[in-house]
């Protein structure tokens, strides 16, 4: 259980940097379709959230296929979380997780009836995790390529999530 531990802490650390995510939908055509939105709730707990517009295609998209994806990068690493979507438009739920940067988005601020909230109950997370900077972990790849072998830059791993 402390690999899950670590491996959950190596998620948290990298999600509470990233600003945005890219969530990754199945269209009505069966095609993946993806797209940038803004994290909210930094704090991941198997929980992400994001602001949308209900109706939109994406709102359409989870309804017929809720399986999703929702990766993030930062200087600290990548994350990729497969997960369960569903929409909510719990008032309380969008008054706790408003701001200024999600007014801009809504002509009629959180009483736009178009306001809604994707709720993605994440089941695993697979990350890559940098140990150093980019820039020595850049120069272990070339040194990899130049002597053959493989280079240490960071953990790899999926995590279970409950």
């Amino acid at each position: 259980m402390a690999d899950q531990q670590d491996g959950l802490k190596e998620v948290q650390d990298i999600l509470g940097k990233a600003d945005i995510a890219i969530l990754t939908t199945v269209n009505l055509d069966g095609q993946l379709v993806s797209r940038p939105l803004a994290l909210q709730a930094k704090d991941f707990d198997g929980d992400l959230w994001f602001f949308t517009e209900d109706p939109s295609p994406k709102a359409d998209e989870i309804c017929a296929n809720p399986q999703v994806n929702v990766s993030a990068s930062t200087g600290k690493g990548y994350v990729s979380v497969a997960g369960t979507a569903t929409l909510t438009k719990d008032q309380a739920k969008i008054d706790e997780l408003w701001g200024p940067s999600v007014s801009a988005w809504f002509e009629d601020g959180r009483d736009d009836p178009s306001v809604a909230l994707i709720h993605v109950d994440a089941h695993t997370a697979e990350y890559w995790s940098m140990d150093a900077p980019r820039v020595v972990s850049a120069v272990k790849m070339v040194k990899g390529l130049v002597t053959g072998s493989k280079p240490s830059s960071g953990k790899n791993d999926v995590v279970e999530l409950p």
